[in-house]
């Protein structure tokens, strides 16, 4: 369930969303409704997400450092000042070398000090370009390719270890196509006047910054570099089709790789990518890979060598010197997101501990600021989740008992984490110094990378968790059919202990059901309990299936972002079945924590009107329009705009909570309301 996070915390805003929260002196539970942010001159049935969040959205303005801003921040912002604060501390500490103390600490001054980073400039990238220099012909570039893998840096496609979809309690080596520094190989491939502005200002942008890195010769090799990837662009899958985990999954051996693309190193890649033992490969996109030494041969080497030093600039450009980041920021930032100002040096020193020493903070974060009472109600909610989604499964018309049976049997063995992982990561062989950012960064990913590499030939550790606990998220990974749900989201207003349930299930509620709805959307649907790839569904149960999808991605597909940009019907497929199924899902668990009594009302509000309201206001968020166009380009999920009102009219239960009728604009049909689960 990715959401689009906000990083800035406004006091007003603070006191808004949290006002409601506070326990009364009678401790009985509030609402969790926040008026103030509502526009109740709207009529629900005409526009739900304005009617909620309405009133917030006409007072308040994204701030000039941030691409989206909305109640997301609450908890993102408050996460980072906790995080910071636990850096700090840490910092302070004098801590013992090698110590985690001292890692995160003098991670954290590398990144803060930018005198010194100023002062390397170019320079920590000199060993990566006389490397890219040494390659004398073309066909070195696979083997190359195979190091660049293994450092983090640009290629064609990239190779990692992940859970064997056929077998998910062993590893599999995995490759996914790449080589493209635009979100989406759209990008390359549009002609409309909007796509062909970016990518004009994307080749002045690689032009500056070959020109910061005293290459020869920028403009010439900016338009090279465009040349080259758009040609890599033309031959990827498209987006949609890589929805699909039946036909990502084409098990290769060395003497097939050999044959798919004659001419190709792979012994070579393998070998200086750490794969070399490796018997079987999966290829996640064979057409594209079949393609990659044509496109070798027949581009200069010296073309390949500035687009390898430009991916060496380009990953690595907010590491270095602050002329390299703010060139960086003025095309990704700006020009993509519509970001005029970038955030605060320690708000992107805070997210880079986070994102190489992660669990280090994560243990400490657990501590000071999740409650053992939270993991406890919120363990209870995934339970009655999981019981609301075994009724409505079993009460399906339109699925025969052998399908059902085999889905109560997938639901059955979902894996619930909260909070926090059982055991921690140890990183007791990284090498951390408070004077080198770019060196801190490397050994990071050599440290994650070679982590990655010892899985192979394993068991699956089932116990690791893919997010940190201090993460505002929730996700559902199929191949170990678990659903994960990190302590920073578990907090007004997504989870509200001093609130009435009603808000509560309508909001985190929707979110636990939206990640167990994960396991029966398109993707997840072709994974059984077990976590194994395999068709489960019997023929006549897929095609219904796939008539109600089918009913959804056209309801999506017609929704307009801007009068020249639609939704992607199909590619957010999954992220609007988990979002429609976890609304319904919630609000049935909602209805049997009543215990058959009628919901009570609160502040002049029914329960079924709290519950929906609830799910809206979590989805408070103004977005710039160029970060919306390239949500829309690039990111399977739908803007939120339409997370609301898009599955709110496919909801019977939301027509009588608010006396939804004919000519309302939302209002949808009984007959073109679509339910699948």
């Amino acid at each position: 369930m990715k959401r689009h996070k906000v990083l800035l915390l406004v006091p007003t805003l603070t006191t808004l969303l949290l006002s409601s929260c506070k326990k009364e002196e009678k401790h009985e539970l509030t609402s969790g409704i926040i008026k103030q942010n509502m526009d109740t001159l709207v009529k629900p049935g005409d526009d739900f997400d304005a009617y909620v969040n309405g009133g917030w959205m006409k007072k308040n303005k994204i701030p000039s450092d941030k691409s989206s801003f909305g109640v997301d921040a609450i908890l993102d912002d408050e996460a980072q000042a906790n995080v910071k604060s636990i850096i700090e501390e840490a910092a302070k500490s004098n801590a013992k070398e090698g110590s985690n103390e001292q890692k995160i600490g003098d991670f954290y001054n590398s990144y803060m000090d930018q005198k010194t980073r100023d002062a390397k400039g170019i320079t920590p990238l000199k060993p990566i370009f006389d490397q890219i220099d040494a390659i004398t012909n073309v066909t070195e570039l696979p083997a190359f390719f195979g190091k660049a893998n293994k450092a983090g840096l640009s290629a064609p496609f990239s190779i990692q270890v992940t859970e064997d979809f056929k077998d998910p309690t062993t590893y599999m080596a995995f490759v996914w196509q790449g080589g493209l520094s635009l979100p989406e190989r759209e990008y390359y491939m549009l002609q409309d006047a909007k796509s062909k502005e970016i990518r004009v200002k994307y080749e002045q942008h690689v032009a500056s910054m070959l020109k910061l890195a005293n290459i020869a010769e920028p403009e010439l090799k900016a338009k090279e570099i465009l040349a080259l990837e758009t040609r890599i662009a033309s031959n990827h899958v498209k987006k949609e089709e890589t929805r699909d985990a039946t036909k990502m999954y084409n098990v290769f051996d060395l003497a097939a790789l050999d044959k798919l693309s004659p001419g190709f190193d792979w012994t070579g890649f393998l070998k200086e990518s750490g794969f070399g033992g490796q018997k079987k490969i999966i290829l996640a996109q064979p057409s594209y890979i079949s393609k990659v030494y044509d496109i070798i041969r027949t581009t200069p080497l010296e073309v390949w060598k500035t687009w390898l030093k430009w991916g060496a600039i380009h990953d690595n450009a907010t590491y270095l010197s602050a002329n390299l980041d703010n060139e960086n920021f003025n095309f990704y930032g700006k020009v993509l997101s519509g970001t005029t100002k970038q955030r605060e040096s320690w708000r992107r020193a805070v997210g880079a501990v986070n994102n190489n020493l992660g669990e280090v903070v994560g243990e400490q974060y657990v501590k000071k600021h999740f409650t053992p009472e939270a993991k406890e109600r919120m363990s209870e909610l995934v339970k009655n989740l999981l019981k609301a989604y075994e009724a409505s499964i079993k009460e399906l018309t339109w699925m025969t008992p052998e399908t059902k049976k085999e889905a109560l049997d997938k639901l059955s063995k979902f894996t619930p984490k909260i909070g926090y992982p059982d055991h921690w990561r140890d990183y007791s062989k990284l090498t951390v110094k408070k004077d080198d950012l770019f060196g801190n960064m490397q050994r990071s990913y050599e440290f994650e990378y070679n982590r990655m590499l010892d899985k192979l030939g394993k068991k699956v550790d089932k116990t690791e968790w893919g997010m940190t606990p201090q993460t505002v998220n929730a996700y559902y990974n199929p191949s170990l059919n678990e659903i994960v749900f990190p302590a920073a989201i578990l907090q007004p207003p997504f989870f509200d202990l001093t609130a009435d349930d009603a808000v509560n299930y309508g909001s985190i509620g929707a979110v636990i059901g939206h990640e167990i709805g994960h396991g029966f959307d398109d993707q997840g649907s072709t994974f059984d309990g077990n976590g194994v790839l395999r068709n489960w569904w019997t023929e006549a149960d897929k095609k219904a299936f796939e008539q109600r999808t089918g009913a959804l991605v056209k309801q999506y597909s017609s929704f307009k972002v801007f009068p020249d940009l639609n939704v992607n019907g199909a590619f957010t497929l999954g992220e609007n079945i988990g979002d429609l199924g976890g609304l319904a899902i919630a609000f049935k668990a909602y209805k049997i924590s009543l215990g058959g009594k009628p919901s009570p009302k609160i502040e002049g509000m029914t329960g079924e009107q709290r519950f929906f309201i609830g799910y809206a206001q979590s989805w408070l968020v103004k977005q710039r329009e160029e970060a919306l166009r390239t949500q829309v380009a690039s990111d399977p999920h739908a803007p939120a705009h339409f997370r609301v009102n898009g599955i709110v009219r496919n909801t019977p239960e939301w027509y009588d909570a608010f006396n939804v009728k004919p000519g309302d604009s939302l209002y949808l049909a009984p007959a073109d309301r679509v339910k699948i689960w």
